[in-house]
């Protein structure tokens, strides 16, 4: 008994292919950094006024995208930073545990396990690697008296397409070496 062959459009195979969910990835990733924190207590502090204030403005700020996920590192000025737009959307933000050198990798492969806009809230360090494990550009860190950036990185192309905008109040002058 002969195989039988069936050949497949190029189109309906490529829609099979991204249907899959080993095949899914996100169209857009949004990566702020967590907002103005306060300095108490010292291990793990949530945010000042200020930073309650640049919370906000971020969920207003992308209240006209659907955004699909919300991923965290486990400390609290960064889930605090996403929590406004999390309730708004009745969204339950994944934390992501890893630190060190295996945090990047680990927050790239939960947002590629994701669909749709996704939300990646870490800190000064961790975002521009975030970018860079994601296929994004390498930046420098963040100053540490740096809040307004937000990133936007186009996964999905040959090469992701990245943007930058501002949000909320503008932060001090950045210092040297730093955005």
């Amino acid at each position: 008994m002969k195989p039988l062959s069936v050949l497949l459009p190029a189109s309906l195979l490529t829609a099979a292919l991204i249907s899959c969910p080993a095949f899914a990835m996100p169209d857009l990733v949004i990566l702020v950094r967590h907002a103005e924190r306060a300095a108490a207590p010292a291990d793990d502090p949530g945010l000042t006024p200020a930073g309650e204030q640049r919370a906000q403005a971020l969920a207003q700020a992308l209240a006209g995208l659907r955004v699909d996920a919300i991923v965290t590192t486990p400390l609290r000025r960064a889930r605090d930073t996403a929590a406004p737009l999390a309730k708004a959307l009745g969204l339950q933000p994944q934390i992501v545990e890893a630190r060190g050198a295996a945090h990047a990798p680990a927050v790239a492969d939960a947002v590629r396990a994701q669909t749709g806009v996704v939300l990646v809230v870490g800190h000064s360090n961790t975002i521009p690697a975030v970018i860079a494990a994601l296929g994004g550009p390498k930046l420098a860190d963040l100053c540490e008296t740096s809040f307004h950036h937000a990133f936007l990185l186009q996964l999905g192309a040959l090469a992701p397409r990245w943007a930058q905008f501002s949000y909320g109040a503008p932060s001090e002058a950045p210092a040297a070496g730093c955005l």
